[in-house]
């Protein structure tokens, strides 16, 4: 036992009495912080007298290595965590040990009140530092002497229950800080090495200082992220990347960066080979671990990164947050969003990086992470980057694997075009029934696939690009389209005599009649040239896939009202005609329109039952059989 001389007894401040009340007989989930912060503590220190060797000034036991110890005992329910760091002396000592009743102590204090769990996630945020030791104290012992030769060596003890004694030491003590942790008899755990270690190497693995573990040295792995690029090798990140995420395969992509203003931080960021699930779709997973002077502070922030880019993994570590991020939560730190920005504007100009120089490795990109890059149609700051990453399939392949930006559709345009077509539909078997796309495959003009109820989002958000404007197949006039030539002219039966347009109009307003308050308008269509009839909104508002998917949110089941379009040149829409003029009552034609605006609805997703539709095509097929079956037997 040392002796000490000089005893002295104080009360703790009104707050921090609070403040030991909550630590010493509240419940925890996660008591392990308090190591983190003894050890964030020692590092510190050592970092001080680092500075202070460095700068030539006289120092107490120069020689000792600038390293963190930590030894335990299971008998004696003892943990014991040491540093040769700067030191403390009387005054400091008193001074030091209670930074949380300079700063930040009232709004610990009323946060832990309004917290109904655990409170591991405000220790460290508030300046709590040292005092989270009585989480699972029942006494901290620590010994300490100054880095400056002369200054006597010093004793602070306390039970964390209202008052503190500190002594002067009589025996010689090297200079750095010794803290006794009497552990709690529920807290043994805090006295076994694999438990120890593990906390180590989760929050403190990347110390700048060795930490030791019973004279094992537990940091092995460098903080490369603070090594200058070129001195690192592929190898070196590709091992950092397997630590960080477990990853049995390397990463795609690489991104080293250092950063002096606006803030000053380190970041190593990877993307995965693989992709992961959306956040939207409950896998909230994304986010970079943030580190301040490569210690731990939070895993997975979310604040750093927006969830478009949440594939990426890393970490990012700054020297301009304050180690214990005192007096306010990191979300609302003003740092922490001037470094989400950079990031997000250095991992966007690596990705055009990328997509100029490797197209194939893009595509790997893409089609791993392509729909979780979609949700940045919101980040309207970097709308243009985003805008020139997204990729589509277009009606320009012959399969659903190939990609095109909005650079290479511009590139192919006609002379004269200024849009961007676009249609949306599950697959490309849909889209190739889909009747708006019959004018664009009749003159040639490339339109891009949305198979993702996201693109349509993207769509929406990004509405231009440079010149082009991004325009749905149902929304483009038709008369806008005749500027651009003819190249595949349909099959065609012989014109309307001019006797029978006017005919044709009655039939029309008789097909209205049919479908009553249904639509909106039946009209002769100039879009069509292989389907019979097509469904068109009244307006250009909004496309059919997205009408569909407000629907869906706002759980309206109705069937929108729009304008039944019929291609009076198609041989059903002409057979039928001809049974209008033979008796415009006919109890066929009726049925036939019904199946034919039906048919329409199906197709766009809008039929939501189709018991009648069975039945009506049942009664189609029995009359038509007969009729087929009477004229092959004559």
């Amino acid at each position: 036992m040392t002796d000490t001389t000089s005893a002295s007894k104080h009360e703790f401040k009104a707050e921090i009495k609070q403040l030991l009340d909550i630590l010493v007989h509240s419940l925890y989930t996660n008591k392990d912080v308090f190591l983190r912060e003894l050890v964030s503590n020692a590092s510190d220190a050592l970092e001080k007298a680092r500075f202070e060797s460095n700068s030539g000034n006289e120092t107490a036991d120069p020689d000792q290595e600038l390293a963190i110890r930590i030894s335990f005992d299971k008998d004696k329910n003892l943990l014991v965590v040491s540093d040769t760091g700067i030191g403390m002396s009387r005054d400091e000592l008193m001074e030091n040990i209670g930074t949380i009743a300079k700063s930040g102590s009232a709004e610990f204090l009323k946060k832990a009140r309004e917290e109904k769990g655990g409170l591991e996630g405000l220790v460290g945020k508030f300046g709590v530092g040292f005092y989270s030791v009585f989480m699972v104290a029942r006494e901290v012992v620590i010994r300490t002497r100054s880095i400056r030769p002369g200054e006597p060596a010093v004793e602070w003890k306390s039970d964390g229950l209202g008052t503190y004694e500190i002594s002067d030491l009589d025996e010689t003590v090297k200079r750095g800080t010794r803290i006794e942790v009497h552990l709690k008899e529920d807290d043994g755990e805090f006295a076994e090495k694999q438990r120890i270690t593990g906390i180590v190497k989760k929050h403190s693995n990347f110390v700048s200082f060795p930490i030791f573990v019973e004279d094992e040295r537990v940091n092995t792995i460098p903080a490369i992220w603070r090594e200058p690029k070129f001195s690192i090798t592929k190898e070196q990140y590709e091992e950092f990347y397997k630590f960080l995420t477990f990853d049995s395969e390397g990463p795609l992509e690489t991104l080293h960066v250092s950063v002096d203003a606006p803030v000053q931080f380190n970041s190593l960021l990877f993307i995965p080979r693989q992709g992961m699930d959306l956040p939207v779709y409950g896998k909230d997973r994304y986010g970079l671990d943030l580190y301040v002077r490569r210690v731990l502070i939070e895993h997975g922030n979310k604040d750093l990164i927006p969830e478009y880019l949440g594939f990426v993994r890393g970490v990012v570590d700054s020297e301009d947050l304050p180690l214990n991020v005192a007096r306010e939560s990191l979300q609302e730190n003003a740092l922490l969003h001037k470094i989400s920005t950079v990031i997000t504007r250095q991992l966007l100009s690596h990705l055009q990086k990328l997509a100029k120089d490797d197209r194939d490795k893009y595509a790997d990109f893409w089609n791993n992470h392509g729909r979780l890059f979609k949700l940045g149609y919101s980040d309207y700051a970097n709308q243009e980057k985003y805008a020139e990453l997204l990729r589509f399939n277009s009606s320009r392949f012959e399969d659903a694997k190939g990609l095109v930006s909005f650079d290479e559709y511009i590139e192919r345009a006609k002379p004269d075009q200024k849009e961007i077509y676009y249609v949306f539909g599950a697959s490309r078997e849909a889209v190739a029934l889909n009747p708006h796309m019959e004018i664009f495959r009749a003159k040639g003009l490339e339109v891009l696939y949305l198979f993702d109820n996201l693109d349509e989002f993207a769509m929406e958000a990004v509405r231009k690009y440079k010149d082009f404007e991004l325009q749905s197949v149902e929304h483009a006039e038709p008369a806008s389209l005749e500027k651009f030539e003819t190249l595949k002219t349909p099959q065609t039966v012989e014109p309307l005599a001019e006797e029978d347009k006017t005919v044709f109009s009655s039939f029309l307003d008789r097909v209205k009649n049919i479908l009553g308050d249904r639509v909106t308008e039946v009209r002769v269509s100039s879009r069509l040239s292989e389907s019979p009839c097509c469904l068109v909104n009244p307006n250009d508002g909004m496309t059919s896939s997205m009408q569909k998917i407000l629907q869906i949110v706002s759980k309206d089941t109705s069937i929108p009202k729009k304008i039944f379009e019929v291609n009076q040149d198609h041989i059903l829409i002409r057979n039928l005609f001809a049974i209008y003029k033979a008796n415009q009552a006919d109890d066929y034609l009726s049925t036939a329109v019904e199946q034919l605006f039906e048919s329409s609805l199906l197709l766009e997703g809008y039929l939501k039952d189709p018991h009648a539709m069975v039945s009506r095509i049942q009664e189609l097929l029995n009359k038509s059989s007969g009729w087929y079956r009477a004229v092959t037997n004559a």
